[in-house]
């Protein structure tokens, strides 16, 4: 009997592996088009990690006119949540990381080269084990997990290297005869892949990101198909990126490991492999101590974070761009109103070591990236976000023309203000700009250098019956302040007022404290002059009234 026998009464309905192989021809794509993936599994939240693989994939894949499509590893059933693919097709939809070829939705696809969901490449799978029995490559295993774990357990004890290999692979020298006769007896079984490696040689590898890299070489006989008949994410990827054309695998270097069994895989199923970057973990400060982010302990670990609390997704890329390359900062001040799809990015300009992930810095950006957007843009934005997850704000915004007039304010200039980091900053950015929350709501108003209540009484009475006009330029608006202060005995100038000491008691700034007080409830508002026009005579005459009160 031959190996052959032995792959046909395993998988007699398999095919010729040549049909695959003329089925997902070779990629009809430019010198140099990069076909780069992210294939995250369906197993929890998605990690803001797989956003960033696939931001770089899909960057690498438009700067070279070529292909970024998305793969769904789902052969680990037993850990798939519900619509955990459905959770890893709208992640990257929310941060507009669109792929030309791969899954569309839990149950939709797009591209030839499908399926794009490794639980539906069964047969594919199936073809290639069988080819490799035929050669000699992979063979059954009837090894229980119980026997199993008592080698790894002899291992442990003798102090040497755990795993499936050499002596210790128990079925690798079974015969076709034994393996045969005993599978038709009905022993259950996994195929495994009898490597040919010896962990006393070493492979050269070059990473794109790490730079050369020495490893043994792997002399693990790996599970392939397991017994649920699905394979392992080894045996798949290497199937998979081979008949799918990828150029390049991004991963994260908690992989690079990995790479001498997957070499090995590629050179025993005659494929050529593509190249490897392994990207640096990213990292949390953690009390002065460097730890991987985790979605166990850092809510922003979670993609579904930045949609809850309203961060833009341009925001986010622009600051993983920033991990990613570290001239991207520089460009960006140099380039301050360039689409980040004008970014030369370059993937062997990638950190080698571990990447900080700081969300301060992260809101930083996010709040400059905010301030660039129109007051339109920010309205339909924020009211998106309200409708989910504020119904306060919904009720705010409902009013769009007053809104827009709020939101308007300090924007489209030269030094736009950066007070609004997230969407779920903007209620209490703007609350205090709506009469029915501000008036119907007890206040605290803390009077800062002026503190008398008679003269904050007179400033109130005497600015709206004398000095205010709704119709004034904002230098007339500011003169008149200024005429005001000097009627009550307070000096016209802050200068004047610094030349004087002890002829003024306060100054001009020091009345308009007052009036953006009694107006707003706080000490730091946007320009006082926007908010005024903004609110009308009769609103703020009702302000003053409660200032009063």
């Amino acid at each position: 009997m031959t190996y052959k026998d032995l792959a046909d009464l395993i998988f007699p309905n398999a095919k010729n592996i040549s049909y695959y192989e003329e089925k997902y021809p070779k990629r009809n794509l430019p010198e140099g088009a990069v076909v780069a993936r992210v294939a995250p599994s369906p197993t929890g939240n998605v990690h803001i990690g797989t956003i960033y693989q696939g931001l770089i994939a899909r960057k690498m894949a438009d700067q070279t006119k070529g292909v970024f499509f998305v793969r769904i590893e789902d052969t680990d059933q037993k850990r798939e949540v519900e619509d955990g693919i459905s959770q890893i097709i709208q992640s990257l939809k929310n941060f507009d990381i669109i792929p030309d070829e791969g899954m569309t939705s839990a149950d939709t696809e797009i591209g030839n080269y499908g399926p794009y969901k490794q639980s539906d490449r069964k047969k594919i799978y199936e073809a290639y084990a069988k080819y490799l029995i035929e050669q000699g490559k992979a063979y059954p295993c009837f090894c229980t997990p119980e026997e199993v774990e008592e080698i790894r357990k002899k291992q442990e004890s003798a102090k040497i290297r755990p795993g499936y290999y050499g002596i210790w692979a128990k079925c690798r020298n079974i015969t076709v005869e034994e393996a045969i006769e005993k599978i038709k007896n009905g022993e259950k079984y996994i195929i495994r892949f009898k490597s040919p490696g010896r962990e006393d040689r070493k492979i050269k590898h070059h990473d794109i990101i790490k730079g050369n890299v020495d490893f043994p070489e792997n002399d693990q006989d790996i599970v392939i198909i397991k017994a649920d008949g699905l394979p392992t994410y080894h045996f798949a990827h290497a199937i998979d990126d081979h008949l799918m054309g990828t150029t390049i695998v991004t991963r994260g270097d908690e992989w690079l490991s990995s790479v001498p069994l997957h070499l090995q895989l590629f050179q025993e199923l005659g494929f050529k492999a593509p190249k490897y970057a392994h990207t640096s973990t990213l990292l949390k400060n953690d009390d002065g101590n460097k730890r991987k982010i985790s979605k166990r302990k850092d809510p922003e670990a979670a993609a579904s974070y930045y949609v809850e609390e309203g961060i833009p997704s341009g925001a986010v890329k622009e600051y993983l761009l920033n991990i990613a390359n570290s001239n991207f900062e520089n460009w960006r001040r140099a380039n301050p109103d360039k689409p980040i799809n004008e970014f030369d990015f370059q993937i062997n300009k990638m950190s080698v070591s571990g990447a900080l992930f700081d969300m301060v810095k992260l809101l930083d950006i996010s709040k400059i990236v905010i301030s660039k957007m129109s007051a339109e843009e920010v309205y339909e934005k924020s009211l998106t976000w309200a409708k989910k997850y504020d119904k306060e704000l919904e009720e705010m915004l409902s009013d769009k023309d007053y809104s827009l007039k709020v939101l308007g304010i300090e924007r489209g200039n030269k030094k736009p203000r950066k007070d609004i980091a997230k969407w779920s900053d903007v209620k209490e950015n703007i609350i205090y700009m709506y009469d029915d929350k501000f008036l119907n709501k007890d206040q605290e108003y803390q009077y800062q250098v002026i503190n008398n209540k008679e003269e904050i009484e007179k400033i109130l009475k005497l600015y709206l019956e004398k000095y205010y006009n709704e119709n004034d330029d904002k230098d007339t608006w500011f003169n008149n302040i200024k005429e005001l202060a000097g009627e009550l005995g307070f000096a016209k100038e802050v200068k004047e007022f610094k030349q004087n000491p002890g002829k003024y008691s306060a100054h001009v700034g020091d009345v308009s404290t007052v009036l953006r007080i009694a107006l707003t409830a706080r000490i730091n508002t946007p320009d006082m002059y926007e908010i005024m026009k903004v609110l009308g005579k009769e609103s703020i005459a009702k302000r003053f009234e409660k200032a009063l009160k």
